[in-house]
């Protein structure tokens, strides 16, 4: 199984266009030692030919720019992406769809609640329908469920709703479904290797919890350090709970749950442009090194079970 960070940052992206706060504004002026990143989104693949884009962020093009693979180059126009998969219906997650229009149909795997959302509220779906169109497939959310893309060999996934939000655009905003939001348990038979992703996920429960335990490789929501993070900076509003990401301090965050789960390869992704573990010299950061937790950034190519 080889997996590559196509972008690592949350909405946005890193350093955010209109953002002056620490970060960004430490990165332009070269007082921040940090990396560029884009929109998150990720790709997988069992043989390094036929991938499964996980997301399409709106950064989708400058993403596939900076991996020759996606370009196998066999016919006039080609791609190696064979199908995308969502896990929810967010804007940084979708827009993307957007812009690989010059194709045919695309193959798009997400659930139905994420599926009305992208023909009712957000018609991304009914707009590409007078460009490629889209070929919908649905994915089960329920236990024991799992799917196969058939384009896509030696992978299985299973779809397992998580704690979050649907988008702001949602007409059930406030009224979650079970399946708006999803994380990906992803398995190799041949090699038994097994990923689990979430990159939006307010709360570890059981269910969660045993898909870490199962994994050789945890990519796990990184957006927030703390949970006042935005409202503390003077940038927005709402604590990373209210927006459906669970922080990572405290004796209940995500590096508490991580804690747990020291026999896989752990991995933050989708990192929010204020988060302080995106300053490689941060004491923020330095806690993740010591604790043997990563972070992802653009390009970021992944072996599970190989650090």
């Amino acid at each position: 199984m080889r997996i590559v960070v196509l972008g690592a940052a949350a909405g946005g992206g890193f350093p955010q266009w209109n953002c002056n706060c620490r970060n960004c504004a430490g990165f332009r002026n070269g007082t921040v030692r940090a990396r560029r990143r884009t929109q998150s989104s990720l790709a997988i693949s069992s043989d390094s030919l036929s991938w499964v884009l996980i997301n399409a962020s709106p950064d989708i093009l400058t993403q596939l720019a900076a991996t020759p693979v996606f370009q196998p180059a066999r016919e006039v126009r080609d791609t190696a992406i064979r199908a995308i998969v969502l896990v929810d219906g967010q804007i940084d997650h979708t827009v993307g769809l957007f812009m690989l229009r010059e194709g045919g149909p695309l193959e798009v795997y997400c659930t139905a609640s994420v599926r009305e959302d992208l023909t009712g509220a957000n018609p991304i779906f009914r707009v590409l329908g007078s460009y490629c169109g889209v070929n919908w497939r649905p994915v089960p959310t329920g236990p024991g469920s799992s799917f196969e893309i058939p384009e896509v060999n030696g992978l299985r996934f299973s779809a397992v709703p998580v704690a979050s939000k649907p988008s702001p655009f949602s007409p059930h905003r406030n009224a979650p479904a079970p399946d708006d939001n999803i994380g990906l348990l992803i398995e190799e038979p041949r090699t038994g290797q097994t990923v689990w992703y979430a990159p939006a996920l307010a709360r570890v429960d059981e269910r969660v919890a045993e898909c870490m335990k199962c994994a050789t490789c945890i990519l796990v929501d990184g957006t927030f350090w703390s949970d006042d993070e935005m409202i503390r900076l003077g940038v927005g509003s709402k604590r990373a709970s209210q927006m459906g990401h669970l922080a990572q301090a405290g004796p209940d965050g995500m590096i508490a749950a991580l804690k747990m789960q020291r026999d896989a390869r752990r991995i933050l992704v989708h990192i929010n442009n204020t988060n302080p573990i995106l300053d490689e010299d941060s004491p923020e950061r330095h806690e993740l090194d010591r604790e043997g937790i990563e972070v992802a950034f653009d390009g970021m190519e992944i072996v599970p079970g190989v650090r």
